[in-house]
């Protein structure tokens, strides 16, 4: 997180905020306990696939479920100042601003609500993110506005030489294919990254089902679709059939079918990051209650 955290002070990271505060049964994305310059700070990352206009209104929600868990945490204790940053992951070509701001306070009056910072990553370059100097940071690479096949092949090696272990390089090679497949500059990469993790893994996705299958399946359908409406390439379904498959690892079973179209309309309503959220942070029941409410605005 060290990316996130301005001014290049001392860091200490001292581990995640275990809350139960959710909304809608849902955790926020993440809330990390820093020490900077020896006092404490949390700092709150929110991934978005895009910055539409409600994510000030979202960022504001959950810093008061964050301030309220972290005061019935520890009562009578101070609460730790807090920051979010807004992680987005695709939207308009022309540079988004560096910070939002969701203001509550009556017309004339002075500022009250939240101010968050902005980081889209997506219009980085591919130095930008190798810069900030984790590996966390390389599964990014196909969103940058200068990707290429040559960068990622060098990418893919990166991460297989920084990776501690076969899992962690298959859920960071997880991360990367399917930013590959939102691809908000259209470069059309995903098949030759699949076939460069392939080679250099030698067989690594075909012994994981949920890149295996998936990515490749989602990849021919999403071309086929391409061909058949034009500029229309099919990522968003393409992202949305590997979280179906995340949904079956997650439950032990297929969705049904009107689990698959809640998953469906969720992603197109919400957004497939926050559907894959909702499907790594829920337990099974919480899980499958909340693909059967209602789909209310985020």
């Amino acid at each position: 997180m060290r990316a996130l955290v301005p001014g290049g002070r001392p860091i200490e990271v001292l581990g995640w905020v275990d809350s139960q505060v959710t909304n809608i049964e849902r955790r926020l994305d993440k809330a990390l306990r820093l020490r900077i310059d020896g006092e404490p700070r949390v700092l709150h990352v929110e991934f978005r696939f895009a910055l539409r206009d409600d994510v000030p209104d979202r960022v504001f929600e959950y810093l008061g479920f964050l301030f309220a868990a972290l005061r019935l945490e520890a009562p009578g204790e101070p609460v730790p100042p807090l920051e979010s940053v807004a992680v987005v992951l695709s939207g308009r070509r022309r540079r988004l601003p560096a910070t939002g701001k969701r203001r509550i306070a009556w017309p004339g009056r002075p500022f009250s609500g939240a101010h968050f910072r902005i980081d889209a990553v997506y219009q980085r370059t591919v130095a930008e993110l190798r810069a900030r100097g984790s590996v966390l940071w390389l599964v990014f690479a196909p969103l940058a506005r200068n990707a290429t096949a040559a960068a990622l092949r060098e990418i893919v090696a990166e991460i297989h030489a920084a990776a501690a272990t076969t899992e962690e390089r298959a859920e960071l090679y997880t991360a990367l294919l399917v930013m590959a497949a939102i691809d908000p500059w259209e470069h059309n990469l995903l098949k030759e990254l699949v076939i460069m993790v392939e080679d250099k893994e030698e067989g690594l996705l075909r012994r994981t089902p949920i890149i295996g299958e998936m990515i490749l399946e989602a990849e021919q359908r999403g071309e086929q679709r391409g061909e058949q409406r034009g500029e229309q390439r099919g990522e968003q379904k393409a992202i949305t059939e590997l979280l179906g498959r995340l949904f079956a690892r997650r439950l032990g079973r297929r969705p049904t079918a009107e689990e698959e179209r809640s998953i469906l309309e969720r992603a197109r309503a919400l957004g497939p990051v926050e559907v894959e959220d909702a499907l790594l942070d829920l337990d099974g029941e919480a899980l499958v209650r909340w693909l059967a409410e209602p789909i209310r605005p985020s």
